[in-house]
């Protein structure tokens, strides 16, 4: 273990949307910022790569343009059911289409011009004690902070250690995410869904093609591989079949991430404030966990700033505060995500409820407003 001990006055663990974001925004306040983040940028992640539009006055305060970077402006969505029911929509905010690869980098480059430091390792324990934590990784390294953010994605041996409940809860998930050189509408997210589960499609910079699908995983497992999967299954719904055939892999194999868990979990755990994916995961079916996860970065950096400049004159007031604002802006949409999802995992609803939207579609631009949240103000 190396001797010599650095002091942070924050310590990120995660730099993914969450975790960038604020350390972007803290070290605009001044405060002195590490990031511990496993791997290297760029590096593509499992994600639907739709963002809403809610995010855009946010992601210019830290000095951000999504468009610069080759965003596709989205404002038309589409659903189908298994059976093949397609309805279209306008979406009633917009939002954009951009990679992990390309966001994600950008946002670590900014936050290294900013003086935040980036350290590519593994967090292997934290502590606290005496108001301070302590920060362990993998490499041998040990660091001290009086705040901690957990930014770290849906899940990790992390949150084994911190005991958190959701982890004990076995997880029957998994996604599956590749990019394609192919035809479709720049301006277009679609979401359609098959027995076990359910593809999200949008444009992304270079004119590439996001495919991202979740499914149960016991369904996957019934068949040898990624492609007879697709073939059997995923292939049922007519849309999904287009898109596959008539398309060239960018990719020259998919990514996969298993065991995602949508268990309800606490905001704040151990003292550390929790951001993005590792706060609460949104069913992928109400498209918009990347935009969650940016407007959290918002709400720990606000707090985490007037704490270090004595507008909040304790850590109990601070996580209360937290848990409060981090409730009224999510805990609502969390829960129709997972109505929704619930609904459309059930084919014979499914089929039903889109009977109904086609007849009220005013339906469908109220359930799409009830999972995104509103233009973010930036203070």
């Amino acid at each position: 273990m190396n001797s010599t001990i650095l002091f942070f006055d924050v310590i990120i663990v995660g730099g993914g949307l969450a975790g960038l974001s604020s350390a972007i925004h803290l070290s605009k306040g001044n405060l002195n910022v590490l990031v511990i983040e496993k791997n290297s940028y760029p590096k593509h992640k499992v994600c639907g790569e739709y963002i809403s539009n809610e995010v855009l006055p946010y992601l210019n305060f830290l000095d951000i343009d999504v468009f610069k970077l080759g965003a596709k402006k989205i404002d038309k969505f589409q659903l189908s059911t298994t059976r093949g029911q397609l309805i279209s929509a306008n979406l009633p905010l917009g939002g954009f289409g951009i990679s992990r690869f390309c966001l994600d980098a950008a946002l670590a480059n900014k936050a290294l011009d900013n003086g935040v430091k980036i350290l590519q390792d593994l967090v292997d324990n934290i502590q606290f004690s005496n108001e301070q934590f302590s920060v362990k990784t993998k490499g041998g390294k040990a660091y001290k902070a009086k705040i901690v953010i957990g930014a770290y994605g849906k899940r990790a041996n992390l949150d084994v250690k911190l005991n958190r409940k959701f982890i004990k809860i076995k997880s029957p998930y998994l996604a599956v995410k590749t990019h394609v050189k192919g035809v479709f509408p720049d301006d277009l997210v679609a979401l359609h869904n098959f027995e076990g589960g359910y593809c999200g499609i949008s444009k992304v910079e270079d004119n590439n093609i996001n495919l991202c699908y979740i499914t149960n995983f016991n369904s996957f497992k019934k068949f040898k591989n990624i492609e007879d999967f697709q073939e059997k299954v995923v292939f049922n719904n007519r849309f999904l079949k287009t898109i596959f055939n008539e398309s060239i892999p960018v990719f020259e194999e998919p990514l996969t991430i298993s065991q995602i868990s949508f268990e309800i979990k606490k905001p704040i755990e151990n003292h550390i404030i929790m951001c993005g994916d590792t706060a609460a995961l949104i069913h992928p079916l109400s498209g918009n966990g990347m935009s969650m996860a940016i407007r959290s970065a918002q709400l720990a950096s606000l707090l985490i700033i007037k704490f270090f400049n004595s507008e909040i004159s304790n850590r109990d007031d601070l996580e209360k505060q937290y848990l409060r604002e981090w409730n009224a802006t999510f805990k609502s949409r969390l829960k129709i995500g997972r109505i929704v999802a619930n609904l459309f995992n059930k084919p014979k609803i499914s089929e039903v409820l889109m009977q109904v939207i086609k007849r009220f579609p005013s339906i469908l631009s109220h359930i799409i407003k009830r999972t995104h949240g509103k233009v973010m103000k930036v203070k």
